[in-house]
């Protein structure tokens, strides 16, 4: 779900709409629904994605398709997204599928349980990448979507948040990402909802609170606003700390300077 500026534009009026309508986490996941009908059509995105279409076409090939089976909620959100210009079919798909994943955070924002459900999300990341079995089991090509979901459900079925098993299900069957780039997005999209930025910090050893509490104040004036620390502590590193947040990497770690060394000797 990478975004152009314009394209950036549409999906803040359409998370504007949906803050609006309310969209709840059954709204969110009549919208995945869409998303997956839309996904194995070609004709069907082609036709509710024409610049060329008519609104009101377009408007009336929702209700047709989908008026029976979705709520007033999430037919309101589609009808309001078919009517902006995308720059491609596939550029529609990510809005709907960025306002469904928004719109399960938000449930669980609403409850009080955002918190968990980022935690559990970044761990199940950190497993996921830490594993080279498990990475290659639900990224493979040659095992159905289904089934792949089916094992991500079975190893967090008892110990996760119902909104962490249903977006690391949808991570599994990302269309562009790899599972744990997938769910490194669905964090950032939280870090939205709470007007912040993640930062990814790896280190060799856990930090105290107060190691955190001055990492925090530190990025935040870094970045221009609050951030989200998710901390990964991997022994690897020998020291110091690895940053992300979004595109940006600060390397401070001895094994980050000793493959820079590396690759200049060449």
């Amino acid at each position: 779900m990478s975004h152009t500026e314009s394209g950036r534009a549409r999906i803040s009026e359409l998370s504007r709409v949906a803050d609006e309508l309310s969209l709840s986490a059954e709204d969110a996941g009549q919208l995945f629904g869409v998303v997956d009908a839309m996904t194995h059509s070609s004709a069907l995105r082609r036709a509710l994605s024409d610049p060329g279409s008519a609104d009101e076409q377009k408007v009336g090939i929702v209700h047709r398709l989908f008026g029976s089976q979705t709520s007033k909620v999430a037919l309101q959100l589609i009808r309001e997204a078919v009517k902006l210009r995308w720059s491609s079919s596939g550029a529609l798909l990510d809005a709907l599928e960025y306002q469904a994943v928004r719109g399960e955070l938000r449930s669980a924002q609403d409850s009080g349980r955002l918190d968990e459900v980022l935690d559990e999300l970044f761990r199940t990341s950190r497993i996921a990448e830490a594993s080279a079995d498990l990475r290659d089991a639900l990224g493979s090509r040659v095992i159905a979507v289904g089934p792949r979901q089916d094992l991500i459900e079975k190893l967090l079925a008892g110990r996760a948040d119902p909104v962490t098993i249903t977006l690391a299900r949808r991570a599994v069957g990302s269309r562009e990402r790899g599972f744990v780039a997938t769910l490194e997005q669905y964090l950032g999209i939280a870090a939205e909802l709470r007007d912040r930025r993640v930062a990814i910090v790896t280190v060799a050893r856990a930090m105290t609170e107060e190691q955190s509490a001055r990492l925090s104040a530190a990025l935040t004036k870094l970045a221009g606003g609050e951030v989200d620390l998710q901390i990964h502590v991997d022994p690897d590193v020998l020291g110091g700390a690895r940053v992300e947040i979004g595109a940006v990497l600060i390397e401070g770690t001895v094994s980050g300077r000793l493959e820079r060394l590396r690759r200049s000797l060449g």
